[in-house]
C-alpha cells in the first residue's frame, strides 16, 4: 500500500519526532517500504537578507545540515544504509510538497509542534503539507497529548 514514505524532520525540534519516526519504521516493515528522511533549511527569502552573509554561508549549511542529518539517521534507524536521506533549501511545505510529487511518495509522516491539534493547524507547515500533498499525510501528536 505505501511504497515510498517521507518523514520530514526539524533537526532543532529531534525530540517531536520519536512518535513518527516510530510510526514511520512500524509502516514501512509493515508494507515493505522505503523510508526518506527530509530536512529543510529555510532560505534567505530576499536578495538583500541574504547579501548579509558570506558567499558560501548557504553551502556550508548544507554540508553541515548533511553530516547533522546522516547522524540523525544512524541514532534511529537499525539499517541506516536502507534509509534515504535528502536535504533541501527553501520554503519547508513547499520543499515537502514539491519532494512528495516527484518522488512518487505515498505517504508523508509528518511529527506536529503542540499537543493542542487546533494549534497545529494556524498557519503552520503540518497545514500546507495537508493540504496540498499528492498523497495521504499523517500528522504525528508528541508522546501524551489526547
Amino acid at each position: 500500500m505505501f511504497k515510498e514514505i517521507l518523514l520530514p524532520v526539524d533537526l532543532q525540534q529531534t525530540e517531536l519526532t520519536e512518535r513518527a519516526v516510530a510510526i514511520a519504521k512500524d509502516c514501512a516493515k509493515h508494507h515493505g517500504s522505503r523510508i526518506t528522511v527530509m530536512t529543510v533549511i529555510p532560505d534567505f527569502g530576499m536578495p538583500l537578507v541574504a547579501s548579509y552573509f558570506p558567499d558560501d554561508a548557504l553551502a556550508q549549511a548544507e554540508k553541515e545540515v548533511c553530516a547533522e542529518l546522516k547522524r540523525f539517521i544512524e541514532r534511529r534507524f537499525d539499517d541506516p544504509a536502507a534509509i534515504h536521506a535528502f536535504v533541501d533549501t527553501g520554503s519547508p511545505h513547499r520543499a515537502v510538497v514539491d519532494y512528495a510529487e516527484h518522488h512518487n511518495i505515498d505517504l508523508i509522516i509528518v511529527p506536529a509542534r503542540a499537543k493542542d491539534i487546533g494549534k497545529i493547524f494556524l498557519g503552520s507547515s503540518s497545514t500546507a503539507i495537508v493540504e496540498h500533498a499528492p498523497c495521504s499525510v499523517i500528522v504525528v501528536r508528541p508522546d501524551g497529548s489526547k
